[in-house]
């Protein structure tokens, strides 16, 4: 995951410098932060969507009449809780963290230039590994036999369709975008000794300021 970062960054100074290069009114670079909130969307247990945080790099650029192209970094935190009992007895949510990286590139429609747009296009993420309080590892998920640490090990990718819409001004603006997983984030916990088909898609709806340099 460090050599994906180290590339993705590389390839967005590149991109600046030729940006500014060849500058016109489009070209520029922005600088994200926001929030985030995930929703594990899965029939093998319940899921809560809590609230993470976003923070990143965007380069945009002219493409083509009416268009433009954004190429974007963007390395969250994502946050959803399960609720679970702990000694049988006690019911606890249980807040789950996974730390991920994005990569994206959107084409954005210009409907007012350098006040409102339409963007959309592919993501990919990396993962790492669902992480909770290590106290709440044997704790039962309600409605099922799993323990809360028995559904750490997902998908190290995911591939999200995105849409969404950034409005103010030149240097200072605000996105609302929402992207679906396609592939099963859960998949890589289908083993033979599971016994169970786990199956669960994400559902991330982000609200970021962009500040373009």
């Amino acid at each position: 995951m460090k050599k994906l970062y180290f590339t993705s960054v590389l390839v967005l100074v590149a991109s600046s410098i030729f940006g500014q290069y060849g500058y016109r009114d489009s070209n520029r670079i922005g600088v994200t932060l926001g929030a985030n909130q995930l929703s594990l969307n899965t029939d093998n247990f319940q899921t809560k969507p809590e609230l993470g945080w976003n923070a990143g790099l965007s380069i945009r650029g002219n493409f083509y009449d009416m268009w433009d192209m954004v190429y974007s970094l963007q390395f969250s935190e994502n946050n959803f809780s399960v609720p679970t009992k702990k000694l049988i007895v006690q019911n606890v949510d249980v807040n789950y963290k996974l730390a991920s990286a994005q990569i994206s590139l959107q084409l954005s429609y210009i409907l007012v230039e350098n006040h409102l747009s339409v963007e959309f296009g592919p993501i990919v993420q990396v993962n790492g590994k669902f992480k909770i309080d290590p106290e709440y590892n044997k704790n039962t998920i309600n409605g099922t036999t799993l323990l809360a640490e028995d559904i750490f090990d997902i998908s190290k990718f995911n591939f999200y369709p995105t849409i969404g819409i950034t409005s103010g001004v030149r240097h200072f603006r605000f996105n609302v975008s929402y992207q679906y997983g396609i592939n099963n984030m859960l998949g890589n916990l289908n083993t033979k000794d599971s016994g169970i088909n786990f199956n669960g898609h994400a559902g991330i709806l982000n609200g970021n300021i962009i500040l373009y340099l």
